[in-house]
């Protein structure tokens, strides 16, 4: 790319992820971003929400002069988009990247492809949202988060380079990891905590189906801890399908953890149970905490209520009169004369800790 000359971002698949990509770019010096929609509705949805200079239903014309081209699209739709692209004529030199949480197959698929003078750099940022869609886009989405880049053998280092250096307007930390490796680590860190999740919800909706106590009494903790298993079925459908190959070997894996959990149970192996926990505690208290991960992370605060009218209001108005964006409000327990648990959940770590020290400075007892 030449300096002094615009630099032309074309984004394939205008939503959260796509979007947010683009409220990145949008604005920056020398910086052009012109977005794809398949449908007109969605068209003049992106257009109304201004996250890219302009809006084309033309893959040809949203490619034709691009400089970077990202696929923001679904992993069972990014094969048939790369290979569009490779019929249709490129700027020499362009970059092909995509977002997907998969890496392998489109690695594979872009290697047989012929590029013209285009070169494709597999992508994955490790952040995302419990919104969806163009509304959800946020150009704070990706900072502090880890972005993995898996560029396959032969392609020069200066390419990515240089998406690595268009990507530094996320502020996300980038990663360079091979393709096949990604999908092994990210279907242990995040694949398989969804299969799990799922599996475990399902398995108590089995046994509410013959006593409805269970899902009454499953709320709280259970809820939060399986919340992954309310992810898009369509999404997660594609995703598992296409990184079958690393998933059934991790559910061997899983499923020999839990036959060694029945065989201490089995032999009353309290010793072996409490090293597991042990084990289990030390390696978690060392996971990163200040950086996003696969898993969307949660913001929330807990304080003790009384149950007065008006309670949740004022607190809504406390913080909203400070600035601070509130997502969610929960009551948890709440009974006549007896404090109840409120919940409050935030979009990113600043307005928590916003919220946290507002409220304790009038009077709450405040946890996390």
């Amino acid at each position: 790319m030449e300096n002094n000359m615009t630099t032309n971002i074309a984004i394939f698949g205008v939503g959260l992820i796509g979007g947010s990509l683009a409220l990145c770019f949008k604005g920056k010096p020398g910086i052009t971003v012109t977005g794809y929609a398949h449908t007109q509705q969605y068209a003049q949805e992106v257009a109304a929400r201004g996250v890219v200079d302009q809006v084309t239903m033309s893959a040809e014309e949203a490619a034709r002069n691009a400089d970077f081209i990202f696929l923001c699209v679904p992993v069972g739709n990014l094969e048939e988009y790369i290979t569009l692209l490779s019929t249709l004529p490129l700027k020499p030199g362009c970059i092909i990247t995509d977002v997907g949480s998969t890496k392998a197959s489109i690695a594979e698929c872009a290697e047989k492809l012929i590029l013209r003078d285009a070169c494709f750099i597999g992508g994955h940022p490790m952040a995302g949202s419990e919104r969806s869609g163009v509304a959800a886009a946020s150009y704070l989405l990706f900072e502090n988060a880890y972005y993995v880049l898996t560029p396959a053998q032969g392609v020069p280092e200066a390419k990515v380079e240089a998406l690595a250096n268009m990507l530094s307007h996320t502020r996300a930390h980038i990663v360079t990891v091979e393709p096949h490796l990604h999908d092994q680590i990210v279907g242990a860190i995040s694949h398989l905590p969804h299969i799990i999740a799922v599996a475990l919800v399902n398995q108590i909706c089995g046994y509410n189906d013959d006593n409805p106590l269970y899902q009454t009494l499953a709320a709280g903790g259970f809820r939060d801890i399986t919340r992954i298993a309310s992810s898009d079925p369509i999404v997660w459908r594609d995703i598992l399908l296409n990184n079958r190959k690393v998933m059934i070997p991790l559910l061997e894996d899983w499923n020999n953890h839990i036959m060694q959990f029945m065989d201490m149970l089995q032999k009353e192996d309290g010793f072996a149970i409490e090293q597991a926990f042990r084990q289990a505690g030390e390696f978690r208290n060392e996971l990163p905490e200040r950086r996003k991960g696969m898993i969307v992370q949660q913001y929330n605060l807990y304080l003790d209520v009384p149950d007065h009218p008006g309670i949740i209001g004022g607190i809504a108005t406390e913080l909203g009169q400070r600035g601070i964006n509130l997502s969610n409000i929960q009551i948890i327990e709440s009974r006549e004369d007896v404090p109840g648990l409120m919940k409050l959940s935030f979009r990113n770590e600043h307005d928590l800790e916003l919220a946290k020290e507002l409220l304790q400075s009038i009077g709450y007892s405040v946890f996390q």
